[in-house]
């Protein structure tokens, strides 16, 4: 491997910022997923963190899931247009429009990186294909060519089923699978390797899992293994900051490169 080409994190600040900017180079916010902030604060954010730190963002989660969803409770921002329009990454005038205020926020945060993350409920069938290539033609067409989007499904989208349409849909528009290394590998990377963890166990989700180094030894040989250029690790699970850091010391001293 090059030497500075995988970067480790968090999703979302579990310390104070100042502690956690001493620790990691990179880090995926969370607030972006309820709703997107105002420029102002984007602009603001950027300009408080260290000279070579890297941001990724969670994508709105008006494009992703329905209105029926409980994380809808904590939305505060207007919502335009019919609401049944909106998630699941559906080709409406509405996700579009949502999927621009996301890119603004980008562009005022300089991410590297957005992910749009699907629940379980949403469906896989013919219509559901075609909606979502529909919705990633536009999407894409609008994104900057420097940003890496990245796609997390969940549910049927993430079976063995759906693989050979997933990957034909990620490779055709050039948009990374998000994948816990854990659970399953991805089936098409553009420009980075992004996984992020979120407990081992049962179902997608195991947030009170704290990775045992063994884990996180079986991590950095999944890395060296797959070889791409440029990797993000990220941790979504209660214990996340110390298992984050724990993984940089054990994947250093096993020869991954940790920039």
């Amino acid at each position: 491997m090059n030497r500075e080409v995988v970067r480790v994190g968090c999703c979302g600040f579990p310390v104070s910022r100042n502690k956690y900017f001493s620790t990691f180079s990179i880090v995926e916010l969370q607030n972006t997923f309820y709703e997107p902030p105002d420029l102002d604060w984007a602009e603001s954010f950027r300009e408080s963190i260290p000279q070579g730190f890297a941001v990724t963002m969670k994508a709105w989660q008006a494009l992703t899931h329905l209105s029926t969803s409980p994380t809808w409770r904590k939305m505060k921002a207007t919502i335009r247009g019919a609401i049944e329009n909106y998630g699941w990454l559906k080709p409406t005038n509405e996700n579009i429009e949502a999927w621009a205020r996301v890119i603004e926020v980008a562009k005022a945060l300089r991410a590297c990186a957005v992910v749009l993350q699907t629940p379980p409920n949403m469906p896989f069938n013919e219509e559901s294909v075609d909606w979502v290539k529909a919705f990633f033609r536009e999407a894409m067409s609008i994104a900057p060519k420097d940003l890496v989007v990245g796609w997390e499904p969940r549910g049927e989208w993430a079976s063995n089923k759906s693989t050979e349409f997933l990957r034909a849909i990620l490779e055709g528009n050039c948009v990374t699978n998000v994948v816990d290394l854990f659970k399953r590998m991805p089936v098409y990377v553009y420009k980075v390797l992004y996984t992020r963890l979120h407990g081992i166990g049962p179902g997608e989700t195991n947030y009170k899992y704290k990775y045992s180094d063994e884990d996180l030894i079986n991590l950095a040989k999944y890395l060296m293994e797959l070889k791409y250029p440029h990797s993000y690790v990220m941790f979504n699970n209660v214990y996340m900051f110390s298992d984050a850091k724990r993984f940089k010391e054990i994947a250093e001293m096993r020869g991954v490169a940790v920039g």
